[in-house]
């Protein structure tokens, strides 16, 4: 992970938690005091941050954190979960033995990191598991528009790892997944990967339902509807 990336994951773990409320503004100068670099790498930061959705750049007044509503958020995870289905579906049919082999073997590696309920190791090895699964499907169109949405849920998905737990329910997940990729179980693979995100956006779910009850709030996240 580069300076940058661990910058922007710093932010976003910030703003999911509350520290940074909705609708504040994100001072270059201020977080670059913060996290003790320049402002360089900042910047990049909140470049990376604007593509998630997490922070808004408008004209005279910066970097502002965004409110993301329920609704949009549940729109975004209704997508992610479609296209990353089909690329284990497709990976189920296209992988290569080598491809299957290492992604078993990552996956069994990451049993430890489970096992440990080490959050970091296990959601650093899980974004690598799900692009190799992209890239598996064979098709670079639909894995780079999966990929896209991916970095743009990423500070979500990420912060799900926070909530107790989550690494070997996660490892659970992935092995039905992995499984039916392996051999080669087209339409389970779909359903396996469907379910895990389901999930996934229902772990995240209950961290802002966790942090709104010791009265922290859910950062960016509108959690009244209008």
């Amino acid at each position: 992970m580069t300076t940058v990336e661990k910058l922007a994951d710093d932010m976003a773990e910030a703003i999911l938690s509350g520290e940074f409320a909705p609708g504040s503004r994100l001072d270059e100068q201020i977080l670059a005091q913060r996290y003790a670099v320049s402002r360089t790498p900042v910047r990049e930061a909140l470049r990376q941050l604007a593509t998630t959705g997490l922070i808004e750049v408008r004209p005279r007044r910066g970097a502002i954190v965004a409110r993301v509503s329920p609704a949009q958020l549940e729109e975004l995870f209704v997508a992610m979960g479609e296209l990353e289905a089909t690329c284990a579906r497709l990976a189920a049919l296209s992988m290569a033995p080598t491809e299957r082999r290492r992604l078993q073997a990552l996956h069994d590696s990451m049993g430890v990191m489970a096992d440990q309920n080490d959050a970091v190791a296990f959601a650093d090895a899980n974004h690598l598991l799900h692009t190799m699964i992209y890239a598996g499907a064979h098709n670079a169109v639909i894995a780079d528009a999966t990929g896209a949405l991916r970095r743009r849920l990423s500070p979500f998905r990420r912060a799900q790892f926070q909530l107790e737990g989550r690494p070997p329910r996660s490892h659970a997940e992935h092995d039905v997944v992995v499984s039916a990729i392996i051999r080669g179980d087209a339409l389970g693979a779909h359903a396996a990967m469907l379910h895990h995100v389901t999930l996934v956006e229902q772990s995240f779910e209950e961290l802002c339902a966790s942090q709104l009850g010791s009265s922290a709030p859910a950062g960016g996240i509108e959690t009244v509807s209008a």
